[in-house]
């Protein structure tokens, strides 16, 4: 086939305005187009570069990843007996107060996110990253020289104000990546989370009083007599200062400026709502939603359900149990994340993936009450061997979190509203975040007192909860499918 002929076979219009030597813009360019053109006319595969990721770059935002979550997550193991020493309050009302304080941290985060969200696509995504980092770092050390429940709340609330972290972060990994890495990228990424979620209770729980439960130094300095919740806060907020000097330095910005007089890459910034309205993007944002509901609803209710009697409907399991079958679903996540759900993604798309997670979570949600029924029968045995394979097998049900964030990535409207579009995301996160696991532990204890169902009812209505998300995943936009084009597959027929 000539290269002057067009790829429907016919030949271009020739007018007065056709430059008489002008090159066709099929013809090589040079050396590396020439051996490519050559070997696909030859009939061999098209060489395929892949963009290798910035590692050191994914390294640094995975390691700011983890900020947010310790500094959430590392005062749950101390907040009640904090609440009760300081707060000179009967022990009947420590509950109310500690979902209070526990709930401000993602109520301000979900009121601001989406603020943060555009000024990271305003003033860049660098700027906005180290300035809350900074802030979190301070409001979490702080927390621990609370005097008084007044100062918790405070506190709480300005470590949630300063959590745009989470917002930049997503967007400059998604920055970082392309099409082909992206998968790889967000494995690692929501490995971190997960790691944070970890970390975070172990530095509180390990440091916490340390006069009283080391010893030696401690016992002798006053401060930590004074202030017995300092030193886990202080080390949760140097994690948040390190990550936001190390990004500081070494991180580079993503966002893409526009040229100052290029009016032809002009256009009007879109409006939050502009953006939801966008193809496309009230499906996935409703499906995103949906996956961080039935994630955060499984892992309040988890070890409540576990430690809670045979005869009421949980598991009746021992600390030590419920710590082994916690460390045993975590580690079974990392390995879904970090190594199949990459080769998954890459083979079948996003789309897949979240359709198989969203067909098994029902599934993964029945195996608790009919576990629980093994135990009531006398079934130990039975239970021994099924109840593990589920919850190692049901843990692969994490990757849709992936999956969500890829789709989301992909039905963005554009690079520059991309920190807006994760904005809104995740203040649908922080809000489910807020009242999602008190309303499903509160079934779960309804349940559970009045033997509704023998003690299943909040385990029929997770299942049909996520029965409905594998109805609407069917809806998933093609432009969110994920499905990576074939390197080997020639342009033309």
């Amino acid at each position: 086939m000539s290269h002057s002929t067009c790829e429907n076979g016919t030949k271009p219009a020739i007018s007065e305005n056709t430059p008489l030597l002008g090159s066709s813009t099929n013809e090589p360019a040079n050396d590396a187009e020439i051996l490519n053109h050559e070997a696909h006319e030859n009939g061999g595969p098209k060489p395929h570069h892949e963009k290798p990721l910035p590692k050191l770059q994914i390294f640094l935002l995975c390691y700011a990843r983890i900020v947010e979550p310790i500094a959430f997550f590392g005062i749950f193991p101390f907040i009640s007996e904090m609440i009760y020493k300081t707060g000179n309050i009967e022990q009947t009302d420590v509950g109310f107060y500690a979902g209070l304080i526990e709930s401000m941290f993602s109520f301000t985060q979900m009121m601001l996110m989406i603020q943060w969200g555009r000024a990271a696509d305003r003033i860049g995504r660098k700027p906005v990253l180290v300035f809350s980092l900074a802030g979190m770092a301070i409001a979490t050390a702080i927390f621990g020289l609370s005097k008084s429940i007044w100062q918790m709340v405070l506190f709480r609330c300005c470590a949630g104000v300063f959590a745009g972290t989470i917002v930049t972060v997503r967007a400059m990994i998604t920055e970082n990546s392309t099409k082909e890495t992206q998968a790889r990228a967000f494995s690692v990424f929501a490995f971190s989370g997960n790691l944070g979620i970890f970390l975070g209770p172990m530095i509180g729980g390990a440091l916490a009083d340390p006069a009283m439960q080391i010893g030696g130094i401690f016992r002798r300095i006053d401060f930590f007599t004074e202030y017995p919740y300092a030193l886990p806060t202080f080390i949760s907020g140097i994690f948040g200062a390190s990550a936001a000097i190390l990004c500081a330095l070494f991180v580079k910005e993503t966002l893409k400026r526009k040229v100052k007089g290029d009016e032809s890459s002009a256009e009007a910034p879109m409006s939050t709502m502009e953006l939801i309205k966008s193809p496309g993007v009230p499906m996935v944002l409703f499906l995103y939603g949906h996956v961080m509901l039935l994630g955060l609803a499984y892992t309040a209710l988890a070890p409540v359900f576990w430690f809670t009697d045979i005869e009421l409907g949980g598991y009746g399991f021992s600390p030590r149990q419920i710590s082994f079958f916690i460390g045993g679903g975590g580690l079974a996540q990392a390995i879904w994340l970090l190594f199949a759900f990459p080769i998954l993604q890459r083979r079948y798309g996003t789309g897949a993936v979240l359709r198989g997670c969203l067909s098994v979570w029902p599934i993964f949600f029945a195996s608790a009450p009919l576990c629980n029924m093994f135990l009531r029968n006398g079934w130990t045995t039975c239970f021994w061997i099924i109840a593990p394979v589920f919850q190692i097998g049901g843990s692969g049900v994490a990757m849709a979190f992936t999956g969500v964030q890829l789709a989301l990535n992909d039905i963005s409207p554009s690079p520059s509203t991309l920190g807006t579009l994760n904005g809104v995301a995740l203040t649908m996160t922080a809000g489910i975040r807020t009242v999602g696991p008190a309303i499903f532990t509160s079934l779960f204890a309804t349940g559970a007192r009045t033997q509704v169902l023998n003690g299943y009812l909040v385990w029929v209505v997770l299942i049909s909860v996520a029965v409905a998300g594998s109805a609407a995943v069917r809806y998933l936009p093609e432009k969110a499918e994920g499905k990576l084009k074939d390197v080997n597959e020639g342009e033309d027929e």
